[in-house]
C-alpha cells in the first residue's frame, strides 16, 4: 500500500468491484481514443509504417498501466510522461493519470506532475506538428486539457477530504457522547452505592454505641448485637468493594452490579432500622399499582436518607414514614422525626446527604423540601418531604 497525500492515510490495495469496473472502463476509453488517434494520424500521413506500430505498442502499455493508477498514481503518471514525447496516442490515458494524481496527492505533487506532462508534450508537438492547430495551438490545447483534469481531480479530492473530516468528527462526537453516558452511569451507580454504604455504617455505629453504653445486656444480647455488627460491617465492605470496582473498572464494567433497591424493599429497610431499637412507624397509602423503576428507586432513597439522618442526628427519636398520592397525581414521601435526642451515640456526617438527595429528586423531575416544622400538637420535628411525578399510566 502507498500513502496518500491526505496526511498519511493509507489506501487499501485491494480494489472494490465498483473500482475495478471504473478502471476497466478507463482503460477501454483510453484504448479507443488511442486507436482513433492512430487511425487519424495514419490517414493524414503523420505517423505510418513501423513508427505507427511502435506507437501503438507504447500506447497499449500506457493504457494498461492505468490498472495500477490507484496504487501508484505518480508512478503511472511518470510512465506516461515518458511515452508522450514519442506518441500522442496516450493523450486520454495521460488525462486519466493526471486526474488520479490530483484526486489523491497534494497540490505541489499534482502541479509538478501536470507541469512535467506539459513539458513532455512539447518535443512531440514540434517533431510532429498538428496540421490544423500548429505547435502553439497544440500546446495550448494540451495545457487546457491538463488543467481541466487537475481541476476535476482537485474537486474530487476536496470533497473526499471534507467527507473524511465530517465522518471523523461524527465518530469523535459519538465516542464522546458514549463516554459521557458511561461516566454519568458510573456516577449514578457510585451514588447509589454510597447511599447504601452510609446506611450500613450508621447501623453498625448505632449497634456499637449500644454495646458501649449498655452495661446491663445479657451475654445472648451482646452476642446478637456483635453478630449484627459483623454482618453489617461485612455488607458495608461488599458495598465499598462495588463502589471501588465501579470507579476503577472500565466504564462499561458496571453491568454486573447488584440491582438497586426500590419501594418493594422498604419492609427490609425498616426492619434493619427497627433492629437498632429505633421506633419506626410506616403509613403506606399507595395504591396497589407498580411504579416505574426510576421513581421507585428514588422514593426508596428518600426514605433511606430520612431514616439515616434521623438515626444520626436524633438517635432514639420516633420516626414516622408516610407514602401517599397527592390529589394532583404525585407520589409524596414524608419522613418525620423528633429533634430532642433520647440517648445513644450520634454519628457524625458530612451533611452532604440532603444536597445529594435534592439533586437526585430534581433529576427525577420532582422536588424536595426539608427543615424544622412545628406540628399541630406544638412539637418541633424535622420534616423531610419529597414529591415525585407519577405517570398517568400508573393508574389512580
Amino acid at each position: 500500500m502507498e500513502k496518500t497525500g491526505d496526511g498519511g492515510a493509507r489506501r487499501r490495495s485491494r480494489r472494490s468491484l465498483r473500482e475495478g469496473v471504473v478502471d476497466l472502463a478507463g482503460i477501454g476509453v483510453a484504448a479507443l481514443v488511442a486507436m482513433e488517434s492512430a487511425g487519424t494520424a495514419e490517414i493524414r500521413g503523420i505517423v505510418t509504417g513501423a513508427t505507427l506500430f511502435f506507437a501503438l505498442i507504447l500506447s497499449a502499455i500506457g493504457c494498461l498501466a492505468l490498472w495500477w493508477r490507484r496504487r501508484w498514481p505518480v508512478g503511472v503518471a511518470l510512465l506516461l510522461a515518458a511515452i508522450i514525447p514519442i506518441t500522442e496516442f496516450v493523450g486520454a490515458a495521460v488525462l486519466i493519470a493526471v486526474y488520479t494524481v490530483a484526486a489523491n496527492r497534494r497540490w505541489p505533487v499534482t502541479l509538478a506532475v501536470a507541469g512535467l506532462h506539459v513539458v513532455a508534450f512539447v518535443p512531440y508537438s514540434i517533431h510532429r506538428p498538428d496540421p490544423d492547430l500548429g505547435v502553439p495551438g497544440a500546446n495550448v490545447l494540451s495545457v487546457a486539457l491538463l488543467s481541466v483534469a487537475v481541476a476535476v481531480g482537485g474537486v474530487v479530492r476536496a470533497r473526499r477530504e471534507k467527507d473524511a473530516v465530517l465522518r471523523e468528527r461524527a465518530e469523535v462526537e459519538a465516542r464522546l457522547h458514549l463516554d459521557r453516558v458511561r461516566v454519568l452511569e458510573r456516577e449514578r451507580i457510585a451514588r447509589e452505592m454510597h447511599d447504601v454504604l452510609a446506611h450500613r455504617i450508621s447501623l453498625v455505629s448505632l449497634h456499637a454505641g449500644a454495646l458501649e453504653v449498655r452495661s446491663d445486656l445479657s451475654p445472648e444480647e451482646i452476642a446478637r448485637a456483635a453478630r449484627t455488627i459483623r454482618v453489617g460491617a461485612h455488607e458495608a465492605l461488599e458495598d465499598l468493594r462495588e463502589i471501588l470496582g465501579v470507579l476503577r473498572a472500565a466504564p462499561d464494567a458496571a453491568d454486573g452490579l447488584r440491582p438497586q433497591p426500590g419501594l418493594t424493599d422498604l419492609d427490609r429497610l425498616v426492619a434493619e432500622v427497627r433492629a437498632t431499637d429505633t421506633t419506626v412507624e410506616v403509613e403506606d397509602l399507595l395504591p396497589d399499582v407498580a411504579l416505574p423503576a426510576s421513581v421507585s428507586r428514588t422514593a426508596y432513597r428518600v426514605v433511606q436518607e430520612g431514616l439515616t439522618n434521623a438515626r444520626k442526628h436524633a438517635p432514639g427519636a420516633r420516626i414516622r414514614v408516610r407514602l401517599d398520592r397527592t390529589p394532583d397525581g404525585a407520589l409524596r414521601i414524608r419522613v418525620r422525626n423528633g429533634l430532642a435526642p433520647v440517648g445513644g451515640p450520634v454519628v457524625p456526617g458530612a451533611r452532604h446527604g440532603l444536597a445529594g438527595l435534592s439533586e437526585r429528586v430534581g433529576l427525577a423531575g420532582g422536588r424536595l423540601e426539608h427543615g424544622v416544622r412545628r406540628t399541630t400538637d406544638g412539637d418541633l420535628v424535622f420534616d423531610l418531604e419529597a414529591r415525585l411525578p407519577w405517570p398517568a399510566a400508573g393508574g389512580s
